[in-house]
This record gives structure tokens, sequence and C-alpha cells, in this order.
């Protein structure tokens, strides 16, 4: 992990997360004993896969993706964590006791530092605190299974479809998190597929764009694909 920078950004603010609300004074104290504030550039690593799990982290501004490396070196992105989320709080439960990715920052970013110790700590004076993280991991492994059953149940087209569709704002204007060969390796098609694919539905009259800027022309047919391969919970 860097070193701790200047603080502009009050870590008084992490309480604010759903995690956190209305904890007792005393335990909010537990939770910011020793939180660092800390300012990173583009690029920067806050910590590698299998290094020691000591902070989670809370991003004050600025984004942060989770991400390993395959075995020919591309990267994998799971996720991209945007102001007011925590990262890696799961980590800090884990029996082996080691980041299972690494963070990376995308852009300048500004991120508090919080001690695994606190976190544990907290949770045995405040058993809500438990429960809350208790629920949280719960929804992730529901959310990974479902995962798992959509990309192995799943076409090219209906993964692309419908992750399109979810990155999309109100006017269709959609502007990709992932270069093209990582959005391949998210969606777990072939780079020439996904680039396949949006050539045809350019051709088709369905997108327009190009790398990470595109446009939906045709939600409808999109949403058809979509649809079949979406839970209802």
């Amino acid at each position: 992990m860097i070193k701790p920078a200047s603080k502009e950004d009050s870590p008084a603010q992490v309480l604010g997360h759903p995690l956190f609300q209305d904890v007792p004074t005393d335990v909010a104290a537990i939770l910011l004993r020793g939180a660092a504030t800390l300012h990173i550039q583009d690029g920067e690593t806050l910590f590698r896969e299998g290094e020691e799990a000591i902070e989670y982290l809370y991003v004050h501004s600025g984004e942060v993706e989770v991400l390993r490396h395959t075995r020919d070196l591309q990267d994998r992105v799971f996720h991209i964590f945007q102001p007011g989320q925590l990262l890696a709080e799961t980590a800090m439960f884990m029996s082996h006791g080691r980041y299972p990715m690494q963070a990376r920052a995308r852009g300048d970013a500004v991120v508090l530092c919080l001690k695994r110790e606190g976190l544990l700590e907290s949770c045995r004076f405040w058993p809500e605190l438990a429960m809350r993280l208790l629920t949280r991991l719960s929804d992730r492994v529901y959310h990974r299974i479902n995962e798992v059953e959509w990309i192995s149940d799943s076409t090219a087209a209906q993964r692309l479809a419908d992750y399109l569709l979810r990155q999309a704002d109100a006017t269709g204007a959609i502007r990709l998190p992932l270069t093209q060969r990582q959005l391949a390796l998210h969606l777990g098609v072939r780079a020439e597929t996904l680039s396949r694919l949006l050539a045809d539905w350019v051709e088709q009259g369905m997108l327009a764009g190009a790398r990470r800027e595109w446009a939906i022309r045709n939600p409808e047919v999109l949403e058809a694909l979509a649809q079949s391969v979406r839970r209802s919970f």
C-alpha cells in the first residue's frame, strides 16, 4: 500500500455508507482508528493479488478497478468502484488473509484506507454490523452464482446485448468503462467475436459508434436478446 498523502477528505465520510449507518459513537471510533486518506494517480496500484489483506478501502473520489491478470497477461477487470463505495472489505474475513485481486486507480482518485483489525473488532462490539456484512456477502455470492449461469447458458450476443443495455443512459448513449479486449474477457467471448458482433449491429442499424463511444439505435431488438437470460430476482 502506498504512503498516506495530505488529508483533504474527512475520514468520517465513510460513516455515511449503508454498512455503517447509525453506528454507535464508540464503534465509529474503532472503525476509524488508524484510517488514512490517500491521493493516488492514474494507474497506481493500491494492493496486489496475494499481498497480506490488512486494509480495505472507501472511494472518496475518482474510480478504482479490481482485476486479475490472465495467463497471457491480459487484464480481467471484475468491477469498477465509484465514489461512496467500499472495496476489499470481504477480504478482511478470508481465512488465507490475502487479497484475492489487484486494485488500481482509474484516473486520479482519493481513497480512505481502513484497518482490518478495526472492522473485526467493531463486529464483535456491535453485532448489527456483522449481520449487515453477512447480508452483503450473501448477496454477492448469489450474484456470482447468477453470473456463472449467465455466462454458461447464454450466447455471446445475449451477453453483449444485456451488458450494453445496462451501461446505456436514458438517451441510449454508452461510454464503455473497459477496452474491447477487456470487455471480451468480462463477457467470456473471443475478442474477434465481440468485434464482429459490434460491426454487425452497426451495419444493421442497431448501434452507432466505435471504440468506447456508442449509442443504441434499436433498443427493442437488444432488449429481446437480453431478456431471455435475465432472472426475475
